[in-house]
């Protein structure tokens, strides 16, 4: 699914949504509502006239299990967290922990400068930086005198 970066989710909204999919989602599956095989990371998105700044809360996994990628105008980001999986020594009584996968997509509305798109990872937070492509900058006009 592609959303458009002009749509923008209260956190609060966008909490009620993954707990509804999660509801629901176990329901199909006849599993539990913490053991939902999927899950949707929070995400917001920010425009300079330079750049376009999107942060991803995704604690707890490794850059090597994350995907960007950028086509046609369409930023992509998705991952898969791992199941924290119940050893011999010890059973899990309650886990509320999401994992599985996930992928958010965007579009951008300006053409973007592709090549030199970065993606950091620090404290549990992905930033993706997208600097916008020369023509969409902003031109600025002198203006003279006659």
């Amino acid at each position: 699914m592609v959303r458009a970066i002009t749509s923008y989710q209260p956190r609060s909204f966008a909490d009620l949504r993954r707990e509804m999919d999660g509801l629901f989602g176990a329901l199909l599956n006849n599993d539990t509502p913490s053991a939902v095989a999927s899950w949707m990371p929070a995400l917001n998105v920010a425009e300079s006239e330079a750049a376009y700044e999107v942060s991803v809360e995704i604690p707890g996994m490794s850059p090597e299990n994350v995907n960007v990628e950028l086509k046609e105008g369409v930023l992509k980001i998705s991952g898969e967290r791992q199941q924290v999986e119940e050893t011999n020594d010890k059973k899990f009584h309650r886990v509320e922990q999401t994992y599985g996968k996930f992928e958010r997509s965007l579009r951008l509305s300006a053409p973007v400068d592709e090549d030199n798109v970065t993606a950091e990872y620090q404290h549990g937070i992905l930033n993706v930086t997208v600097p916008k492509a020369e023509k969409a900058l902003p031109k600025k006009i002198e203006v003279t005198t006659k």
